[in-house]
């Protein structure tokens, strides 16, 4: 057994552990990752559209799995088992396959329940730090980490202590002005999106290279914001930050007072090792941080660490919102216009926050709050693409001249332009992660069972959003629009299950993210958010996890003094 001993241990590389690992070995502490995948880098990351299909960078569902449970809409529920919410099994977990859409929360998505009040079966609550605790963090990530866009008035825009990004955006598909004098003509407020994406190079890394596979894909030049490429990669050259790959964590250890004395891992051989540490960081990804502390039962936690009130694993939430699509009849446009619809490569920054929060009477009975559109073309997935057109309207294969004609129309004679709506899955007592009673992984170790209840009121929101990207696609001349608000969880948007909080019974963190009734145990992923507010949340995650690096920093100096 290694027996080694470190000032911090972080279990997990991806956007809520890598600024932990990044920070604090900066300031000189040892710092050691446990990653239960590869390291991948660059090199690795091929256009190659099976690489994901094949699971090459997720985890096996043969190793290890999840029992999910979902509502039937009848009062039933079905259960089964799924390897869908493995976003990424390597060093920077699903950072490194994000579509780095960068949104800020607004300072209203921090007092939830107070701004726009209770709402009948969600459990919803105020955060226990504003936006403006957490906005020089959301600073710092674009900084360090880099985001590129550029910053316009509107009325939703949240506060900002800069001007602008650091850099310029990226480069622009040539329809997006089509989108801009589409949106103004309607009276809406179009916004340049900013992205987790380098558009010149930074510290080592490459800018863009514009090749169309981004989200989904991992990134070729290092110009995607993912924690390896943009925070591990620098923590490593400290000489302070030891990454230790294909260790499969299973048990936190706890002294008699509670607190984190050292973390158990199964290494690429299947042999048991120990690490020792001062302060034990947990960052792996919502579902499994509520699985780890859980499993991780001692004499002052004979249920998992911090669950005297049985507030692990509660409160999970997904994203709530639905997609839509404009398809463009390419005959029907004049050349220029196809020319330019056909252009492979720059991204469509692009969305909407007017509907951010919603005050109309003819549909809601009170002000609620909304979400964002953000408008996309998808990563390019021909061979995905072709399998989903080989059925009719009736679901009965097509075969020969018929399916080769529908083949030829789809790839070169229309273009679909798509949409995706984001805003928030309220919580539930219907949405939670608990340990399963007869599924074990490869290990031995119980499997998390998910259930994922969704409150009513979230497709509401999200028919009501789905509707206006409707109206947009109509407005910019699309020749087929529609869209659909969806209720089957977001595997890549969970957050949730370990919400912090000042009161320990109905929270399972303290304020800086430290697991009730421990001193030296945090966790740093997106486990820690009492909602998702109506964007995607990695840099909230990566804001965050700065946030409580500082706080640990602190407490590791007053230790030494």
């Amino acid at each position: 057994m290694n027996n080694q001993e470190y000032d911090v241990c972080v279990i997990g590389s991806g956007a809520g552990g890598s600024p932990i690992a990044y920070e604090l070995s900066k300031a000189g502490y040892r710092v050691v990752v446990l990653e239960k995948g590869g390291w991948y880098d660059e090199n690795d990351f091929k256009k190659d559209e099976m690489l994901g299909r094949r699971d090459v960078f997720r985890s096996k569902i043969k190793d290890e799995r999840h029992v999910l449970e979902e509502p039937n809409g009848d009062g039933t529920w079905s259960s089964d088992t799924t390897s869908e919410f493995w976003g990424g099994n390597i060093v920077g977990g699903a950072s490194n396959f994000m579509s780095g859409y960068f949104h800020r929360l607004k300072p209203e998505d921090f007092r939830l329940l107070s701004e726009f009040g209770p709402i009948e079966g969600a459990n919803i609550v105020d955060w226990p730090i504003t936006y403006d605790d957490l906005e020089p963090y959301y600073t710092k990530v674009e900084h360090v980490v880099g985001i590129s866009g550029k910053i316009v008035n509107h009325p939703n825009l949240e506060p900002r202590s800069t001007a602008d990004y650091p850099m310029p955006p990226t480069s622009e598909h040539p329809i997006a002005n089509w989108f801009d004098k589409a949106t103004t003509a309607l009276g809406f407020y179009p916004i340049p999106m900013a992205r987790g994406i380098l558009s010149k190079p930074f510290n080592g890394r490459n800018s863009c290279e514009y090749s169309g596979y981004c989200g989904r894909y991992g990134c070729h030049s290092g110009a995607k914001a993912s924690s390896r490429a943009a925070l591990l990669d620098d923590a490593v050259k400290t000489e302070q930050c030891q990454v230790i790959t294909h260790a499969k964590v299973y048990h936190i250890n706890t002294d008699k007072e509670g607190n984190g004395i050292s973390v158990d891992y199964y290494d690429q051989d299947g042999n048991s090792q120990r690490i020792y540490a001062k302060i034990i960081t947990v960052a792996c990804y919502s579902i499994e941080s509520s699985r780890l502390l859980l499993s991780s039962t001692g004499d002052k936690h004979p249920n998992g660490i911090g669950n005297k009130y049985n507030q692990l694993g509660k409160n999970l939430h997904c994203c709530a919102g639905g997609t839509g699509h404009g398809i463009f009849d390419l005959s029907q446009l004049t050349q220029e216009q196809a020319s330019d619809l056909t252009v492979l490569g720059p991204f469509f920054n692009r969305a909407l926050q007017d509907w951010y929060f919603i005050d109309d009477k003819t549909t809601f009975d009170k002000r609620v709050k909304g979400g964002t559109i953000d408008f996309v073309f998808d990563p390019p997935s021909p061979t995905s693409t072709a399998n989903s057109l080989k059925r009719d309207d009736n679901g009965d294969l097509i075969w020969g001249t018929k399916f080769k004609q529908r083949l030829k129309s789809h790839f070169t004679q229309s273009r679909d332009f798509k949409f995706e709506v984001f805003c928030d899955w309220l919580p539930t007592d219907d949405c939670h992660v608990s340990l399963d009673d007869i599924e074990k992984d490869k290990w031995g170790t119980p499997v998390a069972k998910v259930k994922v209840g969704f409150h009513p009121h979230d497709l509401k929101v999200a028919q009501y959003i789905v509707d206006k990207g409707v109206e947009v696609m109509k407005q910019m001349g699309a020749t087929e629009y529609y869209g659909t608000a969806f209720s089957a969880p977001t595997s890549n948007l969970i957050a949730g299950g370990l919400r912090f909080g000042q009161d320990p019974k109905t929270s399972a963190l303290d304020t800086d993210c430290r697991v009730h009734g421990t001193s030296n145990i945090f966790v740093t992923d997106g486990s820690f958010m009492p909602n998702g507010g109506s964007i995607t949340p990695t840099w909230t995650i990566y804001a965050n996890s700065f946030r409580v690096a500082d706080k640990i920093k602190a407490q590791l100096a007053k230790s030494n003094v």
